[in-house]
């Protein structure tokens, strides 16, 4: 039995009772309401009572996760209030976004420093890799962080109940990898990728990039994609130098092993409409939202 299998039989206890848990699930479901509903511009009281709190605790709530409020996030993210200001043909999200989000006061991103693993080492399928894992919470639900000696090779995303079927779609893109828990090794990652104070040029977060030529190039495409900003797949085909190959594009990004911090979230379909997320919409969408609350402060 490799230690891959051995990893798989194992019980996967994530973190739980942490207040921060908490704050996403009902941020999650008022984003959730916001995006089905946008088009009604639901009230702060309707939101609430929605997810059966207060309007003056989820204000406080929402406002705390996101840097934002609630009526800010549905102007930064919403088409209705988008809408308004596609005249000039800028993209649906882009325009979301440009709505005093990302003006010129305190703009934080995540400063890395990245590597790419030759192909031969892709080719192998992980093959002689030690991959350490750890679940953390997250802004964004539970964090499933991978490690190498290397640094950050992996970062998914999940609800409640979901953390195997998260294991085993990461595990599947290296499945010749040893795979070792180790909380202690993906503890300073976690806290260093969610806690905007420690995103510093100076100390660049350690990045791998495992995969193929073509996917890296995407992938570093979309590291260079500000915060506050969005581009689709269209633009990224022309910078890479392949404007033949959106679909491509479209396929590596979703193939991205390192959300959030490779940008994948900033990336839209045509015409900039808002794409499918690998770990979901409602939480492409949040992402989206907590980083304009960034941009704005």
């Amino acid at each position: 039995m490799n230690a891959h299998t051995a990893v798989l039989k194992k019980d996967i206890t994530p973190p739980s009772g942490h207040p921060d848990f908490g704050d996403y699930e009902i941020v999650r479901r008022v984003i959730e309401k916001i995006s089905l509903d946008y088009r009604d511009q639901p009230s702060l009281e309707a939101l609430a009572a929605e997810v059966g709190e207060t309007p003056t605790g989820l204000q406080k709530l929402f406002t705390r996760w996101a840097g934002l409020s609630p009526k800010g996030f549905l102007q930064a993210v919403t088409l209705d209030h988008a809408r308004r200001l596609l005249d000039d043909g800028t993209p649906l999200l882009e325009t979301a976004l440009e709505l005093g989000m990302s003006g010129p006061g305190r703009l934080h991103d995540l400063f890395v420093t990245h590597e790419a693993m030759s192909p031969g080492d892709y080719k192998t399928r992980g093959a002689g890799l030690v991959m350490r894992y750890g679940y953390h919470v997250s802004p964004f639900g539970i964090a499933l962080v991978m490690v190498t000696d290397r640094g950050l090779a992996g970062l998914a995303f999940c609800d409640p109940g979901g953390e195997r079927a998260a294991f085993d779609d990461m595990a599947g893109r290296w499945p010749n990898a040893d795979y070792v828990e180790d909380i202690a090794a993906t503890a300073p990652y976690a806290a260093r990728i969610f806690d905007p104070e420690r995103w510093r040029r100076d100390e660049p977060l350690k990045v791998v990039l495992i995969g193929t030529d073509f996917q890296v190039r995407v992938w570093e495409a979309l590291l260079r994609i500000p915060m506050g900003r969005a581009r689709p797949y269209s633009a990224i085909a022309e910078e890479i130098g392949k404007p033949a190959a959106s679909r491509a594009v479209g396929a590596a990004v979703g193939a991205n092993p390192l959300s959030f911090v490779v940008p994948c979230h900033r990336a839209l379909g045509k015409s900039g409409a808002l794409t499918g997320y690998h770990w979901g919409l409602t939480r492409k969408r949040a992402i989206l939202g907590w980083e304009a609350g960034q941009t704005a402060a």
